[in-house]
């Protein structure tokens, strides 16, 4: 049986390099349950190019994984309000720039707007944080979005305590579970791991 059968996927992708391939890893695992992914790309993670490789290989991995076109534009993102065609939004990895600009209502990258326009018809969304200042600078937006209605996180833990000690990072292997709960209303528990 598969899991997630019919259930429309929004999947915003930013810029934390280090985690597609295992982004790309849970996008085949959503589309194997069952679920239609629409993949979005923040401005970051859809046009630089790092030693993870080159933004235009990410791109065609993702869309071959998920039989989609990326939404890569704000003009492209704001439709999916008013169309309310997803079932779900899931931000993997989020980081904490991306952390911020959600809490704090800043809508300029593709997955801003698509967390806005989604978020707006009340329905539930997913992040998989990733980023180094998550028990620092980005403590207090992790906890405005904690405290928001229809946020739902991934379980996460810290990723390195002694070398890297404000750095938290999800269990991507928990996206699925995640929504499972997301979907009936409930936050997936526990939600801190020990790394």
């Amino acid at each position: 049986m598969m899991l997630l059968k019919g259930i429309k996927v929004g999947l915003g992708i930013t810029g934390s390099f280090c985690t597609f391939d295992t982004v790309l890893t849970e996008i085949k695992r959503l589309v194997d349950e069952g679920a239609d992914v629409y993949p979005i790309m923040s401005y970051n993670a859809s046009n630089l190019d790092t030693k993870f490789g080159l933004a235009e290989d990410w791109i065609e991995k993702i869309e071959e994984a998920t039989g989609n076109r990326v939404i890569a534009t704000l003009q492209d993102a704001e439709p999916i309000g008013p169309s309310a065609y997803l079932d779900i939004m899931v931000i993997a990895p989020c980081t904490g720039n991306t952390l911020a600009k959600i809490a704090n209502g800043i809508t300029d990258t593709p997955v801003c707007m698509a967390y806005k326009a989604h978020l707006r018809n009340g329905k539930p969304v997913v992040i998989a944080v990733s980023t180094n200042d998550g028990l620092s600078a980005n403590a207090k937006n992790l906890g405005l979005l904690l405290d928001k209605k229809n946020v739902y996180f991934v379980p996460f833990s810290q990723d390195d305590p002694i070398k890297k000690p404000t750095s938290i990072i999800a269990h991507y292997d928990m996206i699925i579970p995640t929504i499972l709960e997301a979907l009936k209303g409930r936050q997936i528990q526990p939600i801190l791991f020990r790394s």
